[in-house]
């Protein structure tokens, strides 16, 4: 007789996403099923405030310390025997770190503060730790597969069964997406193929002769596509402003969507633009003031209100009414929390493009005013790489008015994320240009130049790197779950559809 197979594990990741409740209620059915197979479950904790202790386990007390779970569960993900249940995660933008250190402190971790502009070796190390908190930092540690999400049978057979609701949409809607027409990511990809695996180095040569290593020792296997673009951040004020004056001059509510989450260096950097262009006035009459205070726009207006808060009554109150003026003299603003004046300007992770977007659609292409009143808005969403997508859904439903849950099919996405693939994981080759010149990768063995950009002092260039084997699985998992075909009532042959841009590199 055979020997009975030993019983695997499965790890249930504990975050800290929204919906708590959800995350807690799936834990006990998933430990019942597992229970009657001898299937152990064990809970491991990701979330932020976790993954900030395990940083500085060493300077807390034995009893505060926890490992650092992220990178065990990041070797375990390497194991093709691994099961991890990784539930949703909070992205952290700073302002949301910041508020999870003081949580943190308040109940006895004695952590340093967050360093927006370190001053010391000390400060540094702080913020470098601190850093690897930020943003998407767990997906691209967990995920070394592609990414195949569908609704599940049952949860689209309720959808059927118990549509929910669904705002109204009409051909006279002035809800629009406005992207650039150029200067934007999109405009400026390049991309190679590597022939043979090389190390390179991405380095900015710049026009005052000084020659600046931005990443040593970049690893580049045979069959990897490099791209790298960049954002004229020029371009972009240009855009912002003439984006507020548009909305205003249409009556509808001006909205800026992008994702300062996941792509935590290149959005926050964006978002703060969009605040410096929509409050000019305010920043120019107080540059001085804000310079003393550490008024980081790249935070939102909200960091504006939290650094004024120290100043004398009378000059934080001729902030503040210089900045409610600013509605007045630059148009409505979309809300986030009318009922709190929190606008879409406050925070940077308050309004997350894959969830604002979804979310205004089914509202039949509405946002919340100032007035507690939902409104028509305009989408600035800055990159034509994901813009161009939401306004051919509005313009859609503009035309054929909302989607009707009772009917509408299901459309399984596959996307090509395993190993850091892509955008995923540009964070640690996206770089904030510190002066004029040319940002160029070069094969270090051959110096040969494999991409190279043209940029300016503040513009925002990153490369991406795609690895031959994720490609092929991407292919391969695509055609798989469309030969299944196993979608809610369809009994039409499945088409699968590769979402391939020639205009891009």
């Amino acid at each position: 007789m055979a020997g009975k197979r030993k019983a695997e594990k499965i790890t249930y990741t504990y975050t800290d996403e929204a919906p708590m409740l959800a995350t807690h209620a799936f834990y006990p059915i998933i430990k019942a099923f597992c229970s009657q197979a001898s299937v152990p479950v064990e809970l491991k904790d990701i979330s932020v405030a976790g993954r900030v202790i395990a940083n500085f386990a060493n300077s807390l007390k034995e009893e505060q310390r926890m490992s650092d779970i992220l990178s065990e569960l990041g070797e375990l993900a390497q194991n093709g025997e691994a099961n991890i249940i990784k539930l949703p995660n909070v992205s952290a933008s700073v302002p949301q770190l910041k508020e999870c250190i003081k949580e943190l402190k308040e109940q006895g971790y004695e952590l340093p503060d967050y360093p927006e502009d370190p001053k010391d070796d000390k400060e540094r190390e702080a913020k470098a730790k601190y850093a690897k908190v930020l943003g998407s930092a767990v997906n691209p540690v967990l995920r070394e597969g592609n990414s195949d999400r569908r609704a599940a049978v049952p949860v689209k057979e309720y959808a059927f069964r118990y549509p929910h609701s669904m705002g109204k949409w009409t051909s006279e809607s002035k809800t629009h997406v406005s992207c650039m027409a150029d200067g934007d990511f999109y405009s400026h990809e390049k991309s190679v193929c590597i022939g043979e695996a090389c190390e390179a180095r991405i380095e900015l040569v710049g026009d005052d002769g000084a020659t600046t290593i931005l990443k040593d020792k970049l690893s580049l296997k045979a069959g990897e596509v490099v791209d790298s673009s960049f954002m004229n951040c020029a371009a972009l004020c240009t855009f912002f402003e003439e984006q507020i004056q548009d909305a205003k001059a249409r009556g509808v509510l001006f909205s800026l969507h992008m994702k300062a989450t996941m792509m935590k260096i290149s959005d926050p950097i964006m978002f703060g633009y969009c605040v410096k262009v929509y409050f000019k006035d305010v920043f120019a009459k107080y540059k001085e003031t804000f310079a003393k205070l550490g008024v980081d726009a790249n935070n939102g207006l909200g960091d504006v209100y939290k650094k004024i808060a120290a100043l004398p009554e009378d000059e934080r109150k001729a902030i503040e009414a210089d900045i409610m003026a600013t509605y007045e003299q630059r148009g409505a603003m979309a809300m986030v929390d009318s009922d709190r004046g929190i606008t879409n300007l406050h925070v940077p992770s308050d309004i997350i493009i894959d969830n604002s977007m979804p979310t205004a659609i089914r509202a039949g292409g509405k946002m919340w005013s100032a007035a507690n009143t939902e409104e028509d808005f305009k989408a600035t969403i800055p990159d034509r790489g994901y813009g161009l997508v939401f306004s051919e859904c509005v313009e859609f439903c503009k035309a054929n008015g909302a989607f009707d849950p009772k009917t509408m099919g299901c459309c399984p996405n596959v996307g090509l994320m395993a190993q850091k693939a892509e955008e995923y994981g540009s964070h640690p080759t996206t770089f904030e240009v510190p002066r004029d010149g040319v940002i160029r990768i070069v094969a270090k063995d051959t110096g040969v130049v494999l991409l190279a950009h043209r940029v300016m002092t503040g513009d925002i260039w990153r490369a991406c790197m795609t690895k031959d084997a994720p490609i092929k699985d991407w292919v391969k998992l695509a055609v798989t779950r469309c030969r299944a075909n196993n979608f809610p009532r369809n009994d039409q042959p499945c088409k699968a559809i590769f979402w391939l841009d020639p205009a891009r590199a």
